[in-house]
């Protein structure tokens, strides 16, 4: 929808009001403690205003920005993931009915509460999003607490001036600026998509509608109309956002790469700096693996049986009868790269990565996924080889 509106910095307020007054939860970036994370936003003094962060491998810090931008940091510790798929939920509730026949009622678990308005989600978390449609929500049997979570949603993406020097969205086309629509299913990425501009005099955000849904909300706070000179500001943001970048990944070549290097001696290598701590796969915004566990009560009368997060990095993930098939860390690292990168494209059409960073900023070793999706292609044959020194 070409529909360019203009929100002042004072209209955020209006703008969560207006999503509250809807009936929409309000969930966005906040400050909590040492980090910018995902949390219920309630008005715009509750996003990270004048923060921004500082992340590469192994490092995270929040910063003080010296402005008033209220976006100016590259993406929030956690992504959207959990408020659409958290880290637990509980599937089902049993209790034993005290008859003669010793009866057990079973009561499946549904997700409530008000629609979620997600307000500030970046362009790779909300790809990640779209990643969790399709494979949650877009195969023949859908994820139903996932949908019932997901339906009705409402996007306000914002474009991404301030990226960190893990990101590498640029490298996957997935960032730092959204696109208009779902490269899967052709809806619209979003309902609306703001983009900070921060000058001496002037602190604005140039708004661009994707939906009816969006227009009307944009109409209903009293958005100035913009001018076509406002996109190419916003567009300049988001160029130059990319043009910073310094890490990558070589699409065109990494499916075939990880296809090329299962037997690499590469794994050895990260496997003797690889900790297995789950890290990466938690703060992925893209994995969904999990696994369940049934409790009890003490007099065995009432149960429950929840879904959690699990990970590939795991020894008991890949148990089956004897043992796990993937005993070492090698082979656990070889899976989990192997499958973001190349054996997802063939199980989804799409790769699994969205090149947030998370994992080169959350692994306490510093493994860098870019690096070593890097020396595979070296060493497979299949990329350049590394410029001399």
């Amino acid at each position: 929808m070409d529909d360019i509106r203009i929100l002042q910095a004072s209209g955020l307020d209006a703008l969560i009001e207006e999503l509250r007054s809807r009936g929409f939860r309000v969930v966005g970036p906040t400050l909590r403690g040492d980090a910018i994370v995902t949390g219920e936003i309630r008005a715009a003094s509750d996003l990270p205003r004048g923060k921004g962060d500082s992340q590469d491998a192994k490092t995270y810090r929040v910063r003080s920005r010296g402005d008033d931008a209220y976006f100016g940091f590259a993406a929030p510790a956690q992504s959207s993931k959990p408020v659409f798929f958290p880290a637990e939920e509980v599937v089902w509730r049993g209790h034993r009915d005290h008859d003669d026949d010793g009866h057990f009622t079973v009561e499946r678990d549904t997700p409530d509460g008000a629609p979620i308005a997600l307000l500030g989600v970046r362009s790779c978390d909300l790809r990640a999003v779209q990643i969790h449609d399709r494979v949650l929500a877009g195969r023949s049997h859908v994820d139903a607490h996932y949908v019932g979570r997901r339906d009705g949603a409402f996007v306000v993406a914002v474009a991404c001036s301030d990226p960190a020097a893990s990101c590498f969205c640029a490298s996957m086309g997935t960032g730092p600026r959204p696109a208009t629509t779902d490269p899967e299913t052709g809806a619209s990425s979003y309902d609306l998509l703001l983009t900070e501009i921060l000058g001496e005099d002037d602190h604005h955000f140039v708004m661009e509608i994707g939906t009816d849904a969006g227009r009307e909300v944009a109409d209903e706070i009293g958005a100035s109309m913009g001018h076509p000179a406002d996109r190419d500001d916003a567009v300049a943001v988001t160029d130059a956002a990319a043009a910073r970048q310094t890490r990558a990944i070589d699409t065109t070549i990494v499916h075939d790469v990880l296809r090329a290097s299962a037997e690499s001696p590469r794994w050895e290598d990260v496997a003797s700096r690889c900790l297995a701590c789950t890290n990466c796969t938690l703060v992925c915004p893209t994995c969904f693996c999990t696994t369940v566990q049934d409790v009890s009560d003490l007099t065995g009368d009432s149960a429950e049986r929840h879904r959690v997060w699990d990970s590939c990095f795991s020894e008991s993930f890949s148990y089956i009868h004897g043992g796990p098939t993937r005993e070492s860390t090698k082979a656990r690292y070889r899976q989990w790269i192997t499958h973001k990168l190349s054996s997802w494209e063939d199980q989804f059409g799409m790769l699994g990565c969205v090149g947030c960073g998370r994992c080169i900023t959350w692994c306490p070793a510093g493994i860098d996924i870019t690096e070593e999706a890097a020396a595979l292609g070296r060493m497979s044959g299949l990329a350049a080889p590394a410029p001399a020194t």
